[in-house]
């Protein structure tokens, strides 16, 4: 079996973004006013991350690979420092939940795309990333439009 450090080392850096979403829509759910359509959604999100969560962590078991599968980027830790940070000074509304749900977006497409980068990726692995990366951009795009409506409403 061919040496696939770097492709472990990618599939983990994801698996620590899924966790990094998980908390950060834990924390959106949080700070929402609304406990009805974006608490559905905001754990809609939760479920959407464990389960790529858990299809990253059988794709490394797959190639040989250790999973860490409850650690979160360093940057994660910065953006809940942030999230937190934020939310007092501005108050917990729907629209800051909503503004920084879409940032953790923002950061999920960019690390999906940098593990679409690495080198020696198998077709199954690639076709995973790609599969999930495309579903996190609707995703993104749904926290986005919604964010617009309720920056519309303000």
């Amino acid at each position: 079996m061919e040496n696939y450090e770097k492709v472990i080392d990618a599939l983990n850096d994801l698996v620590k973004i899924n966790n990094d979403r998980i908390e950060g829509y834990e924390k959106a759910i949080e700070d929402s006013k609304s406990d009805g359509e974006y608490h559905s959604l905001f754990t809609e999100m939760i479920d959407q991350s464990r389960k790529y969560k858990e299809q990253l962590i059988n794709e490394i078991n797959s190639i040989g690979g250790k999973a860490d599968r409850n650690s979160n980027t360093g940057s994660g830790k910065v953006y809940h420092v942030w999230m937190d940070l934020k939310s007092t000074l501005q108050g917990k509304t729907d629209k800051s939940a909503l503004q920084l749900s879409e940032f953790g977006e923002d950061a999920a497409q960019k690390a999906y795309a940098e593990a679409l980068e690495t080198d020696n990726l198998p077709t199954s692995t690639r076709s995973l990333i790609r599969n999930q990366k495309e579903h996190l951009k609707s995703s993104h795009d749904t926290i986005k439009r919604k964010r617009d409506m309720q920056e519309a409403h303000s």
